[in-house]
């Protein structure tokens, strides 16, 4: 292995075999690898609510992929904000949810038909902010380069002005920061709008996730206002375009089109193959062109699959000893082939992203209480569950607390009715199972 970031890379991918791709991205988006000491590998995580859900959930899988790739058990620590100083001896860390994006830079961009016009606009935004594409907005499938776009503006930023304030945000993180905020009092609501309104350049990622969140567009409406008045950049990305957010206010979808939008597609043959390349480079490895080009033809779908096939294959030279030949290559694919082809969430996931949607802890989806964003929250997750898997009805059941499956029956079937009558709620139900699947 080259670093410790490497196995972390490698850990990460052995997660996938257990653990959907939501849930990776959902729950360990913020974890970055710190150190290993002896037997103890020790991560970061700045957010506490998931530091803690992890601890709770997932530290074993985490340990059994350690394990399976070291042959050796593993103690796993995870360090807060402040154990993390204590680490490094300094009481300022780096980045906040930039961390570790230095490497996501316009110069390791690998630019092809299908991204050439995004690349473009990105460079034309980092030179001049707020100059001509105000806001920018990027979209595409995930996996395809969006989010390097956005680091990479913010990088030239950075370099060329003295202490910019960059502000970077998910989606979903907006949503949640925002109830946070609500529920300690007004002062941190003012807290939290003073840290976006103040910035130079606002970046927010999957912004998709605000559609259908009355409060987030609301307070994210008058902090689009306040920064496009004063002449402040705003970037921002999603899984689609504006026009097909069905659960976005009007007064927002006019605003981010006011701009410039770009879509990023697949890469073509000859753009895999300069990424496979270029990634093959910076992790050391040098790729004969007949093993490029196996990569290329059997890996089409993103970006993202294209570093997991080759930190797979790096994972074998270096743990296994094996030669870089097309049998290696194979096994390092087929499974990343079978997951993409063959996606099917679990009813974990379904019910996780639900209860983020409607703001509703999972136990409350799941359990018995009768008021009304729970019961409707319950069905629609029981509807999904129905036709996003092969689970039957008693299955389902289990999963909220043991109902029979008659229950389960009149919830999918009130959905279904409910979609008919009612557009609005057929739009909420379809945004849910687009977004689920658009997370994997």
């Amino acid at each position: 292995m080259n670093s410790v970031s490497d196995v972390w890379s490698n850990v990460l991918e052995q997660l996938k075999r257990d653990l959907s791709e939501t849930t990776i991205k959902t729950w360990f988006d913020e974890l970055s690898a710190v150190d290993i000491q002896d037997n103890v590998f020790i991560l970061h995580c700045p957010n506490d609510f998931k530091k803690k859900y992890i601890e709770k959930l997932f530290i074993k899988n985490i340990q059994s992929s350690l394990r399976d790739i070291f042959s050796t058990d593993f103690e796993v620590r995870i360090l807060d904000e402040e154990d993390y100083a204590a680490f490094i001896g300094k009481d300022d860390r780096p980045g906040g949810s930039m961390q570790n994006s230095e490497e996501f830079t316009f110069e390791t961009f690998v630019v092809g038909p299908s991204n050439k016009m995004a690349y473009a606009a990105s460079v034309a935004v980092a030179e001049h902010p707020a100059k001509n594409y105000n806001p920018l907005f990027i979209y595409g499938d995930s996996g395809l380069g969006k989010t390097h776009l956005i680091y990479a503006i913010a990088h030239v930023i950075r370099k060329r002005e003295k202490n910019p304030k960059i502000a970077y945000v998910k989606g979903d993180d907006l949503t949640n920061e925002l109830v946070a905020a609500i529920r300690e009092g007004p002062g941190k609501t003012a807290e939290m709008r003073e840290k976006y309104r103040q910035a130079d350049l606002l970046l927010v990622d999957d912004v998709q996730f605000i559609a259908g969140k009355k409060q987030t567009q609301e307070e994210f409406f008058h902090t689009f206002n306040t920064l496009y008045e004063s002449g402040k950049q705003i970037v921002l990305t999603s899984d689609r375009p504006p026009s097909e957010m069905t659960q976005l206010e009007d007064r927002l979808r006019t605003r981010f089109e006011w701009g410039l939008l770009v879509d990023v597609a697949p890469p073509d043959f000859e753009t895999r193959m300069a990424i496979i390349k270029n990634k093959a480079a910076m992790l050391g490895m040098d790729l004969p062109d007949k093993i490029t080009a196996y990569i290329a033809e059997n890996v089409t779908a993103n970006v993202r699959q294209l570093e997991g096939t080759i930190n797979k294959i790096l994972a074998y030279k270096d743990l296994l000893g094996n030669d870089t030949d097309e049998e290696t290559v194979t096994r390092a694919i087929q499974d990343m082939l079978k997951r993409s082809n063959e996606y099917v969430p679990s009813p974990e996931v379904i019910i996780e992203y639900i209860s983020k949607y409607y703001m509703l802890d999972e136990s409350v989806i799941r359990g018995q209480q009768r008021i009304r964003d729970a019961v409707q929250a319950r069905q629609i997750a029981m509807y999904l569950i129905r036709s996003m898997t092969n689970l039957s009805l008693d299955d389902i059941g289990r999963e909220f607390g043991n109902r029979d499956h008659t229950t389960v029956l009149y919830s999918i079937d009130k959905v279904e009715k409910t979609m008919k009558k009612d557009s609005a709620f057929a739009e909420t139900v379809k945004e849910i199972k687009t977004n689920i699947n658009a997370k994997r």
